[in-house]
């Protein structure tokens, strides 16, 4: 069984306070359990406010935050945690990400900081994100804790993203998108659209349920109540093998976050 949920709330962009903090509140009373933020989104207080404001149980919250590339020294790591966990108001953090292999990653100091704090239980899981393959097989050489979930952009316009998937699949790492909608672009693509008219649904349900079809758990941005709900009940929506094919059978592919210095090599 998979351990990151398979829908959260991504609140990349989302750094307005008030707004963020009642999308994070009003997505865990639609049922979200899983609320993913980072260092870099300047937004971890907010979403510790949201959480603050839900009635949900923290112990059934999954909350994944990311260490800032500058942060990535050995002593950043522990010192940006322990920053992070007071701006949540947290004591733990379920997951916690490699945000992105640059800047100040080194892997065996980073990643040594990863394992004291896993051990110290500070952080209940190893996150990485944007890790090709061969940065995949470094860390699980490198680290004592298992690595959770590998967080790469994944939507339908650069699809399932083989030998990716099966590097981490081998290792027992569960894939996490972000992106899920390419920032919009896939909601407009005419096989998206038939399939949603077909089911009487939207072009984002069709998205994240092509995801989940892939055992791929999504954080998908959204802000309002309706936009909110309406992602969650993607989880009520199943696609056919032909209707997944179709969709991973899309032939435009490309990329929607490509940073200087990005390891990509998959």
């Amino acid at each position: 069984m998979p351990t990151v949920p398979s829908l959260g709330l991504g609140t990349s962009g989302n750094d307005d306070p008030t707004q963020c903090a009642s999308s994070v509140a009003t997505a865990l009373d639609a049922g979200y359990r899983h609320i993913d933020t980072a260092q870099m989104y300047d937004n971890e207080a907010a979403v510790g406010d949201g959480i603050t404001q839900s009635t949900v149980p923290r112990e059934e919250i999954f909350l994944a935050t990311k260490i800032h590339p500058s942060n990535l020294g050995f002593d950043d790591v522990h010192a940006s945690v322990e920053a992070s966990l007071d701006r949540l108001g947290l004591d733990t953090i379920d997951l916690l990400y490699v945000h992105w292999p640059t800047d100040a990653y080194d892997p065996e100091s980073t990643l040594r900081a990863f394992d004291e704090l896993h051990a110290a239980e500070t952080i209940d899981h190893v996150g990485v994100s944007n890790f090709t393959p061969a940065l995949i097989e470094e860390a699980v050489d490198i680290l004592d804790a298992p690595i959770l979930a590998n967080q790469v952009e994944v939507h339908p316009l650069l699809g399932p993203r083989e030998p990716l998937f099966e590097t981490c699949r081998d290792h027992g790492i569960e894939i996490v998108a972000y992106a899920p909608f390419c920032r919009g672009d896939a909601l407009d693509v005419s096989e998206i659209r038939a399939i949603a008219e077909r089911h009487d649904s939207s072009p984002a349900q069709v998205c994240l349920a092509w995801l989940v079809g892939h055992d791929v758990a999504a954080i998908p941005k959204a802000t309002g109540r309706a936009h909110i709900e309406e992602n969650a009940r993607a989880t009520e929506l199943t696609l056919t093998d032909e209707e997944i094919d179709r969709i991973d059978g899309i032939d435009r592919r490309y990329r929607r976050f490509d940073p200087d210095g990005a390891p990509w090599s998959e």
